[in-house]
């Protein structure tokens, strides 16, 4: 019997949200070195670069145009660091730090929420699009869902190891990284059932909407925490990322 394609989308969304819980798994076991966690970041970083800039701005303008492309691009880079500002006053600013840089509940109250919050605000948009490569009835776009994987490996290994230094525990940690991956596959499953009658204009404006997010994302949490341990190994490490991703690519 045939899976329903939104299905087909909600799976794809929770084995990649999965890597989530895999890299807080590891940091929570093993007491990875930062400068690895970092190193990782950065390639994590690269990929997600190259998947964004050739799997989902590139084929949103060949879509929809120019237009809706550039609008969409710039409203979900305005929103995601709109969104984080707000989120950042409330504790979640350090929310992928791997060091003590994360607030404590003593420390700032209300954090833990805000870290959750922040860490759903970083994964919707890439589970959305992963959804909207399967409208087309292509099946699941692979290097979409290859640079969302490795992109969270590092991800929730990073954060869960800060979240473990703040003194959370592992209820709170597994709880947020379960909740998120549920809610990846969620986004996915919404992204694939909803639009799945949207016009090409309208897939090329969420689809770049959710490409500004991820840029933002990237910008604002990831290479920070990179370029902290690595310095100038950061910009090698996302250039290999980037040239394994678009292979990827390239190759499928």
């Amino acid at each position: 019997m045939d899976v329903p394609v939104w299905i087909e989308a909600g799976l794809w969304g929770l084995l990649a949200g999965g890597a989530l819980v895999i890299g807080a798994a590891v940091a929570w076991l093993v007491d990875v070195p930062r400068r690895v966690v970092a190193s990782i970041m950065a390639f994590g970083a690269g990929v997600l670069i190259s998947a964004l800039s050739f799997d989902l701005v590139d084929e949103a303008e060949e879509l929809g145009g120019l237009t809706p492309t550039v609008l969409g691009f710039l409203a979900g880079a305005l929103v995601y660091v709109g969104a984080n500002l707000v989120l950042a006053r409330y504790g979640a600013r350090h929310r992928k730090r791997s060091g003590e840089e994360q607030a404590s509940e003593d420390e700032q109250a209300g954090s833990g929420t805000a870290i959750a919050i922040g860490a759903l605000l970083d994964g919707v948009p890439e589970s959305v699009v992963l959804g909207l490569t399967l409208v087309s009835g292509g099946g699941v776009g692979v290097p979409v869902l290859a640079a969302i994987f490795v992109s969270n490996l590092p991800e929730g290994l990073s954060s869960a190891a800060g979240m473990k230094r703040s003194g959370r525990s592992a209820r709170y940690v597994f709880g947020v990284w379960g909740g998120i991956a549920l809610a990846s596959g969620l986004a996915a499953m919404a992204g694939c059932l909803l639009l799945d009658d949207a016009s090409p204009t309208t897939i090329a404006a969420i689809t770049a909407s959710a490409a500004g997010a991820i840029l933002a994302m990237v910008a604002d949490t990831m290479i920070p925490e990179a370029f902290e341990r690595t310095h100038l190994y950061v910009g090698l490490l996302a250039t290999i990322g980037f040239l394994c991703a678009f292979t990827i690519s390239r190759a499928g």
